[in-house]
């Protein structure tokens, strides 16, 4: 599609964001959290991943630094950006550990091989001015492998994560302190995962066994949500409270879906042309296959935002919740884009993509398509997973009115 069309195709779709926000630049004082980490060491995935770093850079490239680094305190430990607290002051950092004992056994098996004596993973709230961090999974502690961790929202009081509890993940509500965690599927045996909440925190939504639940914020009344697929993956709620998001479909072949929040009006709202939805982050070979690269609400909760194949090429999409899409970028022969994350205004769209071998950050201004590169890694290194800082409540008021 050409330059001029697309814009135009833009500025139609986005015009409500433009107008508000059309004389807006990146704040430059905005914060992106994302992870670093070498790519092609010989080893095999372990020995990459232990490389892993969490890092922040500000929106226009500027000022990156590493975050928690005081948490690689032992070798064969990692940090890895999940999140940030509603305000923005607080960071979510995984704390991963793996013996390479165990990590030889996971690449002789050719898949994880999870035990207490092998694994740890804790997920630390760390203040992003003062660097002070807090092992909130640790405390009263239900597995040793915890991640996913989350702000519940509506509620500042409760934080959401992720437990492997006898060799099955459960999703868990805990007290902003660590304490009183409770599992939301407590009795299941089937692997329950990408669990989320909705805007106002009355409700949740988790796949399992491959298959879409909405329930209520405790575990109660969960629904399956019946799609015809054997794979269903990642439900997330959409920012006003009305849609669930996830992919459907076969693995590897699974496209964007929405339904309802009563699990009703299932629509399909885009192919991926192919693209199997996995991103693969190491240069070497790795039993796992890579991350999960799943679409996306946009803020105002009217479209998504997605990857999908042209060609040789993985590219970045956006499509109206009346299905009208529209392809974001155009790239050379090979170019792989991923993990697309709008700016908390709407405005701006960050993403990973990989170009000469190396697999950076890139910031997209919505209203013209307008990119800048916010990382310079060098080949063998990659930048990952990026998170936008949310605005402070003063400004999401201020963005309403």
């Amino acid at each position: 599609m050409p330059e001029t069309m697309r814009a135009i195709l833009l500025a139609l779709l986005l015009s409500p964001l433009v107008a508000l926000h059309a004389a807006d630049e990146p704040q430059s004082t905005r914060l992106i959290g994302y992870t670093e980490l070498r790519t092609d060491l010989a080893g095999g995935r372990h020995a990459n991943v232990r490389t892993m770093r969490a890092h922040v850079v500000k929106a226009d490239g500027s000022a990156r630094r590493e975050v928690a680094a005081e948490l690689v305190d032992e070798p064969d430990a990692w940090t890895q950006f999940g999140g940030w607290s509603p305000d923005g002051t607080t960071a979510v950092i995984s704390r991963g550990w793996q013996s390479p004992a165990n990590a030889t056994i996971e690449e002789q098996q050719r898949g994880f091989h999870f035990t207490q004596e092998g694994w740890l993973l804790d997920t630390h709230l760390v203040d992003i001015t003062s660097g002070k961090s807090r092992n909130v999974t640790g405390v009263d502690r239900v597995s040793f492998y915890n991640g996913g961790l989350f702000f519940w929202p509506g509620d500042t009081s409760k934080l959401g994560f992720t437990a492997l509890v006898d060799g099955n993940s459960h999703p868990f509500r805990m007290d902003r302190d660590g304490r009183h965690k409770t599992d939301l599927t407590r009795g299941s045996q089937e692997f329950t995962y990408g669990f989320s909440s909705s805007r106002d925190g009355s409700r949740i939504a988790y796949h399992k066994s491959y298959q879409i639940f909405l329930a209520d914020a405790d575990g109660s009344n969960a629904v399956q949500v019946p799609t015809g697929q054997l794979f269903n993956f990642g439900p997330t709620w959409s920012p006003d409270g009305q849609w669930v998001l996830f992919v459907s479909g076969e693995h590897y072949n699974c496209h964007p879906h929405i339904v309802r929040a009563d699990g009703t009006g299932l629509k399909k709202l885009a192919d991926r042309g192919g693209y199997r939805g996995v991103v693969e982050f190491l240069d070497v070979p790795d039993f796992h296959g890579g991350s999960s690269d799943t679409p996306v609400w946009s803020t105002d909760s009217q479209r998504v935002f997605y990857t999908a194949s042209v060609g040789t090429k993985v590219e970045l999409f956006t499509v109206g919740l009346d299905g009208m899409t529209v392809q974001l970028t155009e790239s050379a022969a090979g170019t792989l884009h991923f993990h697309p994350q709008p700016s908390p205004d709407g405005d701006w769209l960050v993403y990973g993509s990989q170009r000469a071998g190396v697999r950076q950050l890139y910031v997209m201004r919505l209203a013209d398509g307008q990119e800048t590169r916010i990382t310079n890694l060098t080949p063998g290194h990659a930048a990952m997973w990026p998170h936008w800082q949310p605005l402070a409540a003063e400004e999401d008021a201020m963005l309403l009115e």
